[in-house]
């Protein structure tokens, strides 16, 4: 039988996706199942790995099953994940602890404490993780000076990428982006930090061999072959964490070439043929393959925010969806388009979920500036979406600092599916943007990575040649002008408000404590 497909498995903060790809870059056939975020207590962001696990498995059972493709036309698996996630396993990788997502939030204590001393700045110059509750380094010290049981009792820590790999293959492999951006991880050298294994009080040896992203796991265990459908020498390949290969699946590899991401959260992003880190710990930077470097920034908040709004303001289009067969969020967009650029004089912080790059404060919080009685829920919307922007837009200036600047703009993720939202990118950053066909580049640059490996393609940079491409997006010169003169009033509301938000998070973590203590 005739092996023509790759596929990209891609395991996001809420769902596992399974694309198949022809070798041009087109999708024939794509699976996406859900699965939850759990909050047990205030700021934890936990998941169930086991059913990490089964989505994933289901989602490649079913892309295949769906358009009667067979198994054994599958080339390779590329695979893909979101970063930071960490998961206490023991010696035959049985979970002892839930998966730690980026977005928990337990250790702020710790990272203020590690960000704010020279070895703390010193470890982020050597990894490029900034210090902050994200990263797999802070979770691991909050873990040991909380007497967390499983920290204990762990044999192995995994990311939930390894979690799979691990129990799929018996092999305990990591690649070198899911690897940098745990904190634990020199970006220069290749190697596991002696110092940062030394304040998370672990081993090397509870750690996975660090990998190329063309490392090709084998020997794919006969149970999971068999619920996946697919043969059990088929090639899966290490790839990477999804920033980095979704830079790849839009062609934005080249000096200047700039590529922002926009889903459940969001990030702007360059590729580097060299490290670049400062003291000012604004941005990221991941080591990538042998000779790139990923640098860039991500936000807490991107399409959560349009989720949120649709929660708080969105009852009647949720209403009229569920009465006509609508989708709730194209209803408010729609309403948000009917709003002039600048949402009459109102600016929205994002900071709904804390914040990222550039500020890394986990204590920021939302806000709306500039409320009068004239605004409705359609300003407060379209408000909503640009402060998303803007907040990219503010992380952009470290990432010209470090990376230089932006000559070509790619887009990608969920938010893409949106033509308004896109159209008002092109206006705030005053650049044209380039959108592929389909949204879902960080599994096709997994699936490019797995036919580098497997000897089908001779380079990274071919790939530009195999990425269907829609219409450039250009600016509107008007609109530009508007976001220009207030993109500087939102850029210092944060230093502005930021005096309040430790009185908030103090406030309201003894409030939320005690309602918690009711139930405890």
């Amino acid at each position: 039988m005739m092996k023509e497909f790759v596929i990209g498995l891609d395991i996001g903060t809420t769902s596992a996706k399974s694309v198949i790809f022809k070798k041009d870059g087109t999708v024939v056939s794509e699976d996406e199942q859900n699965y939850p975020v759990f909050h047990s207590h205030p700021s934890w962001a936990e998941q169930d790995p086991l059913l990490i696990e089964r989505s994933a498995i289901l989602a490649m059972k079913n892309a295949l099953q769906s358009k009667g493709i067979k198994g054994e036309q599958i080339l390779s698996v590329g695979l893909s994940s979101a970063m930071h996630s960490l998961v206490c396993v023991d010696e035959e990788n049985n979970p002892l602890s839930p998966s730690m997502t980026w977005a928990d939030g337990r250790s702020d204590a710790q990272a203020i404490a590690l960000k704010n001393s020279l070895l703390g700045t010193e470890i982020y110059l050597q990894s490029g993780t900034p210090i902050h509750p994200m990263s797999p380094l802070v979770k691991l010290i909050w873990m040991h000076e909380n007497n967390y049981p499983a920290y204990h009792s762990a044999a192995k820590f995994l990311s939930i990428k390894e979690f799979l790999t691990s129990r799929w293959f018996g092999i305990d492999a990591v690649d070198y982006s899911v690897a940098s951006a745990t904190g634990l991880f020199d970006m220069k050298n290749k190697e596991w930090n002696e110092e940062a294994l030394k304040l998370a009080g672990i081993h090397s040896d509870q750690l996975s061999k660090a990998v190329s992203p063309t490392f090709v796991f084998e020997g794919l265990k006969k149970d999971i072959a068999q619920e996946m459908g697919v043969p059990v020498d088929l090639p899966f390949v290490a790839g990477g964490s999804d920033g980095p290969l979704a830079n790849l699946g839009i062609g934005a590899i080249n000096p200047g070439e700039t590529a922002i991401t926009i889903g459940t959260s969001g990030a702007i992003r360059q590729m580097s043929a060299r490290p670049q880190t400062d003291e000012r710990q604004e941005a990221f930077c991941y080591s990538f393959t042998d000779d790139l470097w990923i640098i860039g920034g991500p936000t807490n908040n991107g399409g959560i925010v349009l989720q949120w709004l649709i929660d708080v303001l969105g009852q009647k289009e949720v209403e009229e969806a569920l009465h006509h067969g609508g989708d709730a969020h194209s209803l408010l967009l729609r309403a948000a388009e009917n709003v002039a650029p600048g949402a009459g004089g109102l600016i929205f912080l994002p900071y709904i979920n804390g914040e990222r790059a550039p500020h890394w404060d986990a204590k920021a919080r939302g806000a709306y500036v500039g409320l009068s009685m004239d605004h409705r829920k359609e300003h407060m919307t379209r408000a909503g979406l640009e402060g998303v922007l803007f907040s990219l837009l503010n992380v952009s200036e470290a990432l010209n600092r470090l990376a230089g600047k932006t000559s070509t703009l790619y887009a990608s993720g969920g938010f893409a599916r949106s033509s308004f939202w896109v159209q008002m990118l092109a206006d705030i950053f005053g650049q044209e943007v380039h959108l592929p066909e389909s949204h879902q580049s960080s599994a096709w640059g997994a699936a490019w990575i797995s036919l580098l490996a497997i000897g089908e393609v001779s380079d990274l940079a071919s790939i530009k040649q195999h990425i269907p491409m829609k219409n450039v997006i250009s600016p509107n010169e008007e609109n530009e002008e508007i976001y220009r003169n207030l993109y500087p009033i939102y850029r210092n509301l944060y230093d502005a408000l930021k005096p309040t938000y430790d009185q908030l998070h103090t406030f309201r973590s003894s409030e939320i404590e005690g309602e918690w203590s009711k139930w405890i």
